[in-house]
């Protein structure tokens, strides 16, 4: 579409910056943008970006994960601590008008008209940076040349890998990651008192903590249900209702199919690259729903599809990188060994597997339904994890032996076996401890159901046990000490 910038007047594009910037008039950010509850993430930002040596912060998550508004909780924080609302400035960057001069303009429209000067630079936050044209090459700019500008932007992952030059990045900016609402922030979100372990220096003391501890949370079974079931997006969670629960569950996978698998598979995916058939695509993460928490096999999926091993190979990474799905390798001790052998695959939110499956209601009351729920549920949450931490997950399995996480930490490596009962087998397990000595003492036996308590020092068979619930919240409050860590905090 032509742009006609010459029907276009200067107070046009001044009218469109400052109906995104109202605090400017108002003072603070209303609260329709900016939530009460804040994410661990608006939490800290604000802090990085008032340090003396700072890098720009490229946040990075799926559709409707709340990063813009992630973007207003830091613009009131930083309102909160004196900086001037002047200084403060949010461009949506997909805007109609916003498209027509390139990031640069924009800056030095912004620095001159407000006076951004080394001494007082300007923050800018930069929504859906990926629709301004080279944008990477810009932020490479503005950081070496020293502009006086504090940035953040936003993007969803596949959008901001087009055409992008990884190195522009490296030294310049970090990327964050927001994922899905942890089950410590739903509780946080719907008032339940529940207070987390405080987290220790790794994960594997902070378990042990919480078995210590033996915090009954038996009550906490039926909001994990719902939790479980709704999905952990920010505009479901705050509009559930407790005693529409069967509506709710429909709701939510009418808006995550419609959003999370459809527009992502039909639009951004191929959008990014160049897919020609987004069909195919779609019938792909359909497929994998299907395998949840099984393991990947590209030769059987390839004829199912119809399509080569290597285009598979290179869908499920595109599907990765939407932040859709997640899938681990067999944990070895060679990368030879680990890349040689079966992945298996989980969702970022299980919420968006039964959107695409287009459960209905069987989720409520199917126990098998329930306890893939719960797997993706322990699965996902160590992977927020790892992505702050910096730290690799597995899964491992030799023959008939098994066990279905293993979160590598380079000096307490902790592995978990995920069962709706303390009775389960823990054959695998002992297995792993046998083939690998450094897991001795570090293996757990996370159950659903019969809430048990137990150190692996105190248990019979070396196997710790801990209830699903505890072991959530205890993975939950590691995975914000870690993004603390991350930020340098």
């Amino acid at each position: 579409m032509e742009r006609n910038r010459w029907t276009l007047k200067p107070e046009d594009y001044l009218d469109a910056l400052l109906n995104q910037n109202p605090w400017i008039q108002l003072g603070e950010v209303p609260e329709t943008l900016a939530r009460k509850v804040r994410r661990p993430l608006a939490d800290e930002l604000w802090r990085v970006l008032l340090k003396p040596q700072y890098r720009y912060q490229v946040v990075l998550g799926p559709r409707r994960v709340g990063k813009t508004v992630a973007l207003y909780q830091t613009i009131q924080q930083l309102l909160n601590t004196g900086v001037a609302a002047s200084r403060l400035f949010f461009l949506r960057l997909d805007h109609p008008l916003l498209m027509h001069y390139q990031l640069d303009g924009w800056a030095r429209a912004i620095i001159k008209r407000y006076k951004g000067s080394a001494d007082s630079p300007l923050f800018l936050f930069l929504d859906e940076v990926n629709y301004a044209e080279h944008w990477d090459k810009w932020l490479k700019t503005f950081y070496d040349e020293k502009w006086p500008l504090r940035i953040v932007a936003t993007s969803s992952a596949t959008a901001a890998l087009r055409d992008r030059n990884i190195e522009s990045g490296i030294g310049r900016w970090s990327e964050q990651f927001l994922t899905p609402y942890t089950f410590n922030e739903f509780l946080d979100l719907k008032g339940y008192d529940a207070p987390p372990p405080a987290a220790r220096e790794d994960l594997y003391r902070t378990i042990c903590a919480s078995i210590e501890s033996a915090v009954d949370h038996s009550g906490l079974e039926e909001p994990l249900l719902r939790f479980l079931l709704v999905g952990g997006f920010p505009e479901l969670l705050d509009a559930l209702q407790e005693s529409d629960i069967p509506g709710e569950l429909l709701r939510s996978q009418q808006v995550l199919r419609s959003e999370a698998v459809q527009r992502v598979t039909g639009m951004d995916i191929p959008q990014a690259f160049d897919i020609r058939n987004p069909l195919t695509l779609e019938r792909l993460l359909y497929t994998l729903a299907g395998q949840l928490c099984g393991l990947v096999n590209n030769t059987k999926l390839a004829g199912m599809l119809e399509l080569t091993r290597p285009t598979i190979h290179q869908y499920i990474r595109y599907l990765e990188q939407s932040y859709l799905i997640f899938t681990l390798p067999n944990f070895a001790k060679t990368e030879e060994k680990v890349q040689r052998k079966g992945r298996k695959v989980y969702f970022v939110d299980g919420a968006v597997r039964n959107a695409a499956l287009q459960r209905g209601l069987a989720p409520m009351k199917d126990t098998v339904e329930q306890g893939i729920l719960l797997e993706n549920a322990a699965a996902s949450h160590l992977y927020s994890l790892s992505l702050q931490s910096g730290m690799r997950l597995f899964h491992w399995r030799d023959g008939r032996d098994e066990v279905d996480l293993v979160y590598n930490d380079t000096s307490q490596p902790v592995a978990f076996e995920i069962a709706s009962s303390p009775g389960h087998r823990v054959t695998g397990l002992q297995a792993l401890v046998e083939r690998y000595p450094e897991f001795s003492g570090r293996c757990f036996l996370v159950t659903s159901r019969g809430g048990t308590y137990r150190l692996p020092r105190d248990s019979h068979d070396g196997i710790g046990r801990i209830p699903l619930t505890a072991f959530l919240l205890a993975v939950g409050t590691q995975t914000r000490a870690a993004l603390r860590q991350r930020l340098a905090l």
